[in-house]
């Protein structure tokens, strides 16, 4: 194909609102540009930056001694017992996200040219805006963590601006501005209210030709040729030395006429290789990938606007990615009253988020996951401890990057019940170990710990002898006979089943009983509807109209009901999705539809739940999306997810099967997904027409596999080191 995908956006007009701002980011600070040509910000953000709210001194509930007493009235049919397992706290959320500050650049001699234009790089990650003949371009330095930001305005007003939205009143702030041989160090220290934490932002100004003179609490340039600046911020207790931290800005400065040329050079040879290993060609037409991203956005069915959310997507999760995996705002906020914290929200978000990761090649993506749940294995284990009385461990339903520890609870959301979080939160690692071919000691240490776990938790049963996970949770749904803390809920079954399986193939010495146990398990349940009940205890009606879908996790992303291996639960499954409303819109539950129905073989409902989306004015034109319709709420949940869809939709695997293009909607006829990697140890390049399709393997070890198209079935076998060419005229 020619004249390929667009791997960046633009626009004509500068963004008034920062929501529109264009993003970079290294997965630890992260720049937001927005502003007038005239008055220009970069708004500043670092994962650390979480507020204190008392959330930061919460501990699990001290439940475990009233645990048999609960399953007892629960098994005895108490549907309404779980509401009074609490310790009767208030509802805590977690430590909030918020932004640092807002570098802003004011022309002293404002322009009244013409020619504005702003854009993004995705393959360099460099944000920039270009009007009257000068240029301003920004980026986060993947390799030496730290914002690069070089503007062409010859005078300017440059501050450190703290006074972004719903900042809080008691925020202590104090400036500090000086000379140095580059130009200036301009300092920014906020303690929060009624505490002893604080964050310091440090920008190096380095300024060639013209005068630098301070204007507390910043500087003014004039008659420069260029101005570089370099900024980072660190959450603290204990006072940083912020001229140490300026010679160490200082000491980045390559040794060359023009630093910004090194410093980028740094950066984009790591950032550029991420990005570039996959990408999705569907043969939109030239005229329209040329457009800005606002037009586009007015053309849902058009396959270019497809083709640039891939691609920003993409860009966005590798940017947000890396100290930690992305918030529900990714890695950026302009205000400081992001929606539900701006959390880690672990029952459905956070795996949306990184579902491509594995498949779609961003292992930066899985290490940050990976990394987080590392660093707080020692909570989950009291998690465990607290309110369960087990060995093990059990996630928290949310985090602000600090703690691991579970103490969110309310009467409709008893989330400290929810025991499958575990299981859900390995599953991308356990997929990334399958596409390397390498078992993470780290992954295998945590499954072992949801083992135990079970071992412990799993000992009342029922009137046929099988186990019943008892309390129940299926996030964020209840029964509609019941109350939300019920027994056996579907996504409990099959986290339960998938650790202990799954634990045992990284175990072999303890294979025999974790598999003993997983055996005796109960089965799904399908109701009177023919749909795939969400609690297999009899009885417990379903509440279809809701946004998640916890209760078809045996369908995305686990195997344990597919098509081919259990065609009477898929159909049950399909059933449900049938079934299940959209509820309040969220974007992520229409498009975790749309990943469960791509599991199915159902390119039709695919394509409705991705039009939702779509067609529902989701989307900033940053490309950073909303989380309900007319961007309501900014949240990284759509922009995030939507690649992994594409992907599904074209290409699914497992250790033993290859599924070729089960379930590609009628609008994308043509195309061409070239780097995906497999979890049988191969990539794959796909190309596909409506009158055939051609796959290229390329294994990196020797096995056989199972083919599936639309043509049926056959054994594929595969040597390492030897591409392999599948051509389907049918499929």
């Amino acid at each position: 194909m020619t004249d390929g995908p667009v791997h960046g956006t633009w626009e004509p007009e500068p963004a008034a609102r920062w929501e529109d701002g264009f993003l970079s980011g290294n997965g630890h600070h992260g720049a937001l540009l927005f502003g007038e040509p005239n008055d220009e910000r970069v708004v500043v953000t670092h994962h650390t930056l979480v507020r204190p709210n008392g959330a930061e001194h919460a501990r699990p509930p001290r439940l475990a001694a009233e645990l048999p007493a609960l399953q007892d009235s629960l098994l005895a049919g108490d549907l309404h017992a779980a509401e009074s397992f609490t310790d009767r706290r208030e509802l805590q959320w977690v430590q909030p996200f918020h932004p640092a500050f807002a570098i802003r650049l004011r022309r002293t001699a404002p322009a009244e040219g013409s020619g504005y234009r702003r854009s993004v790089d995705f393959t360099t990650g460099v944000a920039q805006t270009e009007y009257d003949g000068r240029l301003s371009r920004v980026f986060v330095s993947r390799a030496d963590d730290v914002i690069v930001h070089q503007t062409t305005t010859p005078d300017l007003d440059i501050s450190l601006d703290h006074r972004l939205p719903n900042a809080p009143h008691g925020l202590a702030v104090g400036h500090g501005a000086v000379l140095t041989p580059e130009g200036a160090l301009l300092t920014l220290r906020a303690r929060y209210p009624a505490s002893d934490r604080a964050y310091t932002g440090v920008t190096l100004v380095v300024v060639t030709g013209g005068r630098t003179t301070l204007t507390p609490p910043g500087l003014r340039v004039t008659g420069a040729d260029s101005v570089l600046l370099l900024t980072r911020v660190l959450r603290h207790t204990h006072d940083p030395d912020a001229l140490a931290e300026a010679r160490a800005l200082g000491d980045l400065l390559p040794d060359q006429q023009d630093p910004y040329d090194g410093l980028l050079a740094r950066h984009t040879e790591s950032h550029r290789t991420a990005y570039e290993r996959v990408t999705l060609d569907l043969a939109a037409e030239p005229a329209e990938r040329a457009l800005p991203g606002s037009e586009l956005l007015e053309r849902p069915d058009s396959p270019a606007l497809l083709e640039r959310l891939f691609a920003a997507g993409r860009y966005h999760l590798l940017s947000s990615s890396g100290l930690f995996p992305p918030r529900l705002t990714g890695l950026w906020t302009g205000d400081w009253a992001t929606a539900w914290s701006g959390a880690f929200t672990n029952d459905a978000n956070v795996n949306l988020q990184t579902a491509s990761a594995a498949c779609a090649a961003l292992p930066e993506v899985t290490e940050a996951l990976a990394s987080l749940i590392q660093r707080q294995l020692p909570d989950w284990q009291d998690n465990a401890r607290e309110i369960f009385g087990t060995r093990g461990v059990v996630a928290p339903p949310h985090s602000d990057g600090e703690s691991g520890l579970t103490y969110h609870f309310n009467r409709e959301y008893p989330l400290h019940l929810w025991t499958a979080g575990a299981d859900w939160l390995l599953k991308p690692l356990v997929d990334h170990d399958e596409t390397r071919g390498e078992q993470d000691p780290r992954t295998a240490r945590a499954l072992a710990e949801v083992a135990l776990f079970y071992e412990d938790f799993l000992t009342r049963t029922d009137a046929d002898g099988h186990l019943v996970v008892v309390p129940s949770y299926s996030p964020e749904n209840r029964p509609a006979n019941a109350s939300w803390g019920a027994i056996n809920a579907a996504m409990d079954l099959s986290a339960a089943r998938h650790a202990l399986l799954t634990a045992a193939a990284y175990h072999p010495e303890k294979a025999q009983a974790w598999k003993a146990l997983a055996d005796r398990l109960p089965p799904h349940r399908v109701n009177a509807d023919g749909a795939l009940a969400e609690w297999a205890w009899p009885g417990l009606d379903d509440t279809y109209d809701h946004r998640h879908l916890s209760h078809l996790y045996g369908v995305w992303p686990l195997d344990e009901i597919t098509p081919y291996d259990t065609p009477d639960l898929a159909a049950a499954a399909h059933r449900a999705l049938e079934l299940r409303g959209s509820e309040n819109d969220s974007a992520h539950g229409h498009l975790h539809h749309a990943l469960v129905a791509a599991r199915l073989r159902d390119g039709e409902r695919v394509a409705h739940a991705l039009g939702q989306v779509l067609k529902g004015d989701f989307f900033h034109t940053s490309l950073m999306s909303a989380h309900y319709p007319n961007r309501n709420v900014y949240n990284a949940d759509a922009a995030h997810t939507l690649p992994a869809v594409l992907v599904e939709m074209l290409v699914q695997t497992t250790p033993d099967r290859l599924v070729l293009l089960p379930a590609v909607p009628a609008t994308c006829p043509r195309g061409e997904l070239r780097g995906i990697r497999t979890r049988f140890g191969a990539a794959l390049d796909l190309t596909w027409s409506p009158t055939e399709a051609t796959a290229v393997l390329r294994p990196t070890r020797t096995h056989r596999v199972e083919l599936r198209t639309s043509s049926g079935t056959e054994p594929l076998d595969l040597v390492a080191g030897e591409d392999h060419v599948l051509r389907l005229e049918a499929w």
